[in-house]
């Protein structure tokens, strides 16, 4: 068994490259990773002790991909420029090659070598207006999906896979949206098997979240390093709500997908923490103080970016019919992994975070 993961020394990449070799430990598993994202380049020790091997190469280049020259039973394509605020100030090129021009060679390539592929893209293909317009309830510490909607795509459990794509979702959202179109031609067309995730909000231990990608791993990193925050947009009073999915649940859903990639390629899922583990900025700095002991300043800015949504969290139930996928760890349980991370890997974490 040969297995590629693009972006495999990233945060996402990395634990799956590792999940996988636990539960496969004769499989063969190749990282390919570029190195740009920071603390990328501390997975490689870990890599390795695991005969987990790597490959330095971007998937911008064609022929950094292909001289791989090698077959793989799956692809794993994890690698992408993360954040919703590339390109709002200044050039988009760096995330147009890496995103679209990278998921072309990743496409050529897997049409010659590796006919089986996941493709993590994200829960930012849907529209920013469409989401904006959410009818929406207010409680003391957060904003929920009110029981009446008229948009299709929404209701008390989230957005599902049917909520639309067809208006303005940034730069980023476009750029995986397009990613995934391309791969559903290659399938039809090249006979190739492939699943789509939309992947909601991954957070866990060894990601090295900043303010645009990351943010909720960020949070707790600041608690435990006592550095100060802000709320920021909707009125900043942290109310606004995501679903957090850690990474080994998103491996379970990886994992089962590949073993009914006959029956579900060509389709398109949602994956992510769902309603049970969805939480408010304003509820998740309550969970970090309990779990860290630390008691920080919160600031508050009103403003709100273009980009900026109140709420979003993953209806995971066509997952759950068809290959009985639902997540595991909750929104304590992901705070509580990274704060031992933290703690376990201060000299390092510090040096990031502190």
């Amino acid at each position: 068994m040969k297995i590629l993961i693009t972006g495999g020394c990233g945060f996402v990449g990395s634990g799956m490259a590792l999940d996988f070799k636990e539960r496969y430990p004769n499989a063969r598993i190749t990282a390919f990773d570029n190195l740009k994202r920071r603390g990328s380049e501390l997975n490689l020790a870990k890599l390795k002790e695991h005969q987990i091997e790597f490959v330095h190469g971007d998937i911008r280049s064609k022929d950094d991909l292909f001289e791989l020259n090698q077959t793989f039973d799956l692809f794993i394509e994890a690698s992408a420029e993360p954040s919703v605020l590339a390109g709002l100030n200044g050039s988009p090129d760096y995330l147009l090659q890496t995103n679209l021009v990278g998921t072309l060679n990743c496409l050529e390539f897997a049409r010659k070598f590796a006919p089986q592929m996941i493709f993590l893209s994200t829960s930012r293909v849907y529209s920013i207006g469409p989401l904006r317009e959410i009818q929406l309830s207010e409680t003391e510490t957060r904003f929920e999906i009110a029981q009446e909607q008229t948009l299709p795509g929404v209701s008390n459990k989230g957005i599902n896979e049917d909520f639309t794509t067809s208006q303005p979702r940034s730069l980023y959202g476009a750029t995986k949206l397009a990613s995934e179109l391309i791969l559903q031609e290659y399938v039809d067309t090249y006979g190739m098997k492939a699943v789509v995730n939309r992947c909601g909000v991954i957070a866990g231990p060894g990601q090295f979240g900043k303010v645009d990608q990351g943010v909720f791993t960020m949070w707790v990193a600041n608690h435990y390093f006592d550095k100060p925050l802000k709320y920021i947009g909707f009125g900043g009073t942290g109310k606004q709500v995501r679903d957090l999915l850690h990474p080994s649940d998103l491996f379970e859903a990886v994992d089962a997908q590949w073993n009914k990639i006959d029956q579900l390629s060509c389709e398109v899922f949602n994956l992510g923490g769902g309603v049970e583990s969805s939480t408010s900025l304003y509820e998740l700095t309550s969970t970090c103080q309990e779990v860290t002991g630390n008691d920080i300043a919160i600031g508050s800015d009103s403003t709100t970016t273009a980009v900026d949504i109140p709420l979003y969290v993953s209806d995971n139930l066509k997952a759950k019919r068809q290959f009985d996928w639902t997540p595991k760890k909750n929104v304590k349980n992901i705070v509580d992994d990274i704060y031992r991370w933290l703690k376990e890997q201060e000299s390092i974490t510090k040096q990031i975070f502190g």
